[in-house]
């Protein structure tokens, strides 16, 4: 098997489990196996060669994970590693066994699809410097051809992290507020989609005060029976902000399946998420940090760049993908730019406070602590303007040459823009073809970009005016149709009476 088809950006990916039609099991007992060596070795090139290495190892709720889990663990003892395996637990959690006093493994290993089906599971890596990069991956697939030849054959024995990483979290809130029960009187429920996430009811906000009551989906449970746990979609945020009202809570959260991404709702219903829930974590930094700079993905509002202006940011849009984003802030840090924060609108949000690990724990824990001193988080996004309209068409590139073929039509319609009437170039773009339309032609701005990973061109088209999205499609589709070996449908199917 190619195992280099399991890469996926900066994790690993695959088909774990039958009971999907079309598709096959790729992330099998073998290819686990591959890669356990492979990251051992890439390891020891970072750690020395003579050190006996300690790896933890999580994994989220799927129900392939425990069998992943084992012959994780089997392998990396086989190889010469001494492994604990921490069960259920969180990604951001995992990072934090590598620079956690009394832990500080040398490498640990989460077992997550993230929100991908029930059916996928995968691999994401870390040291105490952070995330494996894209580049780490493909050199840990490679590095796992041949058989491991280890001195020593190591261990594996099971531990417990989230007792920890809770406390921590409840720490802050607590310094924060200077009391033991700062969330005492205050109703907060959360939906964790049967993922990983449930701990933070139990273990966060139960023990600071909080009641938790009309808290949905808890339990872990691979299968996802109540709805996908992934902020990002409609159906997910209608369930947390359902609970909210129906429990009369003062807060609302919802993590993903692995908990590096969060979303919430406010007491009145109002959703915290994409750019309302930037605007809120930047105000707070802003007041924290005055002047720092705000890294995003390329596809937040005009809206949203406006109020980190007012509120003293530097907005910096830049490319897609979590890890992008995280990359440009530690690149601005090492340039002498202050840099707190990069997040994107998927819900993926990290902090220079913290590691710069996308964590949806800890994010909440910045809002709680408002919560906790008595501030109203409501009042902190008052004044971001809001779209009249925004949608995401999903195109796609039927060249088989997807890559090129999706190039051809950003450079085509970059040459087009300065003969368009009412459109201009967006400045400061780092992804795609963002352009802005002025008042006659749709009132608004759209972005046609290249999918990290898929032969897809994304779409993103937002007005400040009712029926401008319509009225930019009008103005977007004689071009697409010019344009080979893309399938313009997905937008002109929108179109149709």
């Amino acid at each position: 098997m190619d195992y280099g088809k399991l890469r996926n950006g900066s994790d690993i990916r695959g088909v774990a489990l039958e009971g999907v039609a079309g598709q096959s099991v790729t992330l099998d007992q073998s290819a686990v196996e591959h890669i356990a060596r492979g990251f051992l070795r890439w390891l020891r090139q970072q750690q020395g060669e003579g050190k006996r290495l300690r790896i933890a190892v999580g994994r989220d709720s799927r129900i392939s994970g425990p069998d992943v889990a084992r012959w994780l663990d089997g392998a990396l003892a086989l190889g010469g590693a001494d492994v604990t395996d921490m069960g259920l637990c969180t990604t951001p959690a995992m990072f934090m066994t590598t620079v956690t006093e009394g832990y500080l493994f040398d490498g640990a290993v989460m077992i997550t699809a993230s929100h991908l089906p029930w059916n996928r599971n995968g691999l994401k890596f870390f040291t105490a410097r952070g995330g494996a990069e894209s580049e780490d991956i493909k050199e840990i697939l490679a590095l796992g051809e041949a058989p491991l030849r280890a001195v020593h054959t190591g261990s594996v024995v099971s531990g417990d992290f989230m007792d920890a990483y809770a406390a921590i979290l409840r720490e802050k809130i607590c310094a924060a507020a200077g009391k033991d029960r700062p969330l005492e009187g205050y109703k907060i429920v959360v939906d964790a989609g049967n993922g990983a996430g449930g701990f933070f009811a139990d273990k966060v906000l139960a023990p600071l005060g909080a009641d938790t009551s009309g808290s949905r989906y808890l339990e872990p449970d691979g299968r996802f029976p109540n709805h996908v746990p992934n902020p990002e979609l409609p159906e997910a945020m209608d369930s947390i902000r359902a609970a909210v009202l129906e429990s009369g809570a003062d807060f609302g959260i919802i993590f993903d399946t692995d908990v590096d991404r969060a979303g919430a709702v406010l007491k009145s219903g109002e959703e915290l998420n994409r750019n309302r829930l930037i605007a809120l974590i930047s105000a707070i930094l802003l007041r924290e940090h005055p002047g720092t700079a705000i890294v995003t993905d390329s596809i937040t509002s005009t809206g949203l760049a406006d109020f980190i202006a007012r509120h003293g940011g530097v907005h910096r849009r830049f490319r897609r993908g979590y890890r992008n984003v995280i990359n440009e802030a530690l690149r601005l840090n090492a340039l002498g730019q202050d840099c707190q924060l990069a997040i994107e609108t998927s819900g993926h949000a990290a902090m220079k406070e913290n590691y710069f690990l996308d964590d949806g724990a800890y994010l909440v824990t910045k809002f709680l602590i408002e919560l906790a001193c008595g501030r109203e988080l409501e009042g902190l996004v008052r004044d971001l303007s809001e779209p009249a309209e925004s949608r995401e068409f999903r195109m796609p590139i039927i060249a088989e040459d997807f890559r090129a073929a999706g190039q051809a039509v950003l450079n085509a319609l970059e040459a087009a823009v300065p003969v368009q009437p009412g459109w201009t170039m967006a400045p400061d773009n780092f992804e795609g073809v963002r352009v802005n339309l002025d008042k006659k032609h749709g009132n608004g701005w759209f972005l046609l970009r290249l999918s990290l990973h898929d032969p897809i061109l994304p779409l993103n088209i937002e007005s400040d005016s009712p029926g401008g999205v319509r009225r930019i499609a009008l103005e977007l589709v004689p071009f697409l149709a010019e344009q080979r070996g893309v399938d313009a449908a997905p937008l002109t199917d929108f179109l149709l009476p």
